[in-house]
């Protein structure tokens, strides 16, 4: 700060008063980009006028209760003041941290969605900001895909600690999809390039696999297979979009792999690739009935005291997609009644009886259970 400053603040205090020597101090610092001090002096400024302490650090409380309204407001006007100046130099972190106190977190959303950061940048801080601070998770999960790649975004996506909406938790899953997927055909195209001689006509993973059964010869694979695994068992949370055909695709690479690239999953994915396609193929509303019969028997042959019932719950969980929440409970009354209060993949029987309206059947298993509570709530809620 030029030293000069002071005595010109000395100065305009004597000649013309507090409430110029403040101002003065106001434009300099502004001129000099010092925000962080604007803020300060911004505050002083009304505590200046205000007639109290004008120490700007000074606690709230410490103030006339009669002021509190009016300071308060000074303390937003300022913090969103100095963070519009930052986000005018482009210092969306300083900024964040003004309109983070002010709880005002749209101007930094908007600053995050036309920010397009520098080639060599580092923006772990704004995938800090934009992801893990929930100001816009897109365009966070975007940039990590970006620049930190696919495995560092399943790791992200598949965090227990994912706190984002399930809108935003669909988008970064069809996101990871659209990646793996782009990788996958960019390696494929590369390879029958080498082999044929000419780029393929083909533009879709199941066209470019279709006839090439050297493509797997030798036991050949084209990328990281944990990302693959990952990415098609992440894919069943998918709504219809898009990306659940690539996610199917996907699956018909992975049935064409050597064996002993594939480790085997738990039981209804034991066979994961061919599992895993014949669940999506029911999202997608083909051969449901035929896919549904695979799930039913993958549950009724599950033994309960090795493999659990954890087949089961995917067959539930699969019925209430299809929004068929009475043959859901149907399946839950078969082969979950008799789980103890252990955690489940799916609903509980009295959320699943709350579904399918059907609250006699939860008095009947809370009997079975040996469970008076909601056995009067079922009989009280079927009447």
């Amino acid at each position: 700060m030029d030293p000069m400053l002071f005595d010109e603040l000395q100065h305009t205090l004597a000649a013309e008063g507090p409430d110029a020597a403040i101002r003065r101090l106001c434009e300099r610092l502004r001129e000099n980009k010092d925000y962080a001090s604007l803020f300060y002096a911004l505050l002083m400024h009304k505590r200046q006028q205000l007639g109290v302490s004008p120490i700007p650090t000074g606690p709230v409380a410490d103030l006339p209760e009669s002021t509190h309204a009016e300071y308060e407001e000074a303390i937003r006007q300022a913090g969103r003041q100095v963070g519009d100046l930052y986000l005018q130099e482009g210092q969306l972190a300083q900024a964040w941290a003004y309109f983070r106190m002010l709880n005002e977190p749209e101007p930094i959303r908007r600053a995050l969605d036309a920010y397009e950061p520098k080639e060599d940048e580092d923006i772990q801080t704004l995938v800090q900001i934009a992801f893990y601070e929930g100001v816009h998770p897109r365009k966070g999960f975007d940039w990590i895909l970006q620049r930190f790649g696919i495995c560092n975004a399943i790791t992200t996506l598949s965090s227990q600690e994912f706190s984002h909406s399930p809108e935003d938790r669909q988008y970064c899953l069809q996101a990871l999809v659209r990646a793996l997927y782009a990788e996958l055909r960019e390696r494929l195209v590369a390879e029958i390039e080498r082999h044929e001689g000419r780029s393929p006509a083909e533009t879709t993973l199941r066209a470019l696999i279709a006839d090439r059964k050297w493509l797997f010869g030798d036991d050949c694979y084209h990328i990281d297979l944990s990302h693959l695994s990952s990415v098609v068992q992440m894919s069943m949370h998918l709504l219809p979009c898009p990306e659940l055909a690539m996610a199917r695709e996907l699956c018909e690479y992975g049935q064409r792999l050597s064996g002993r690239f594939v480790n085997p999953g738990d039981p209804p994915f034991e066979d994961l690739y061919r599992a895993m396609g014949i669940y999506l193929a029911i999202l997608a509303g083909d051969n449901v009935e035929e896919g549904l019969d695979y799930f039913r028997r993958q549950a009724e042959q599950a033994d309960p005291e090795t493999i659990g019932t954890y087949p089961a719950q995917v067959l539930v969980n699969l019925l209430l997609r299809l929004e068929r929440p009475t043959e859901a409970l149907a399946v839950a009354r078969k082969y979950l009644a008799a789980v103890d209060n252990r955690p489940l993949s799916c609903p509980s029987i009295a959320e699943l009886c709350r579904k399918a309206g059907d609250y006699r059947t939860l008095a009947e298993v809370a009997r079975e259970q040996g469970d008076p509570v909601h056995f009067l709530a079922g009989l009280l809620a079927s009447k």
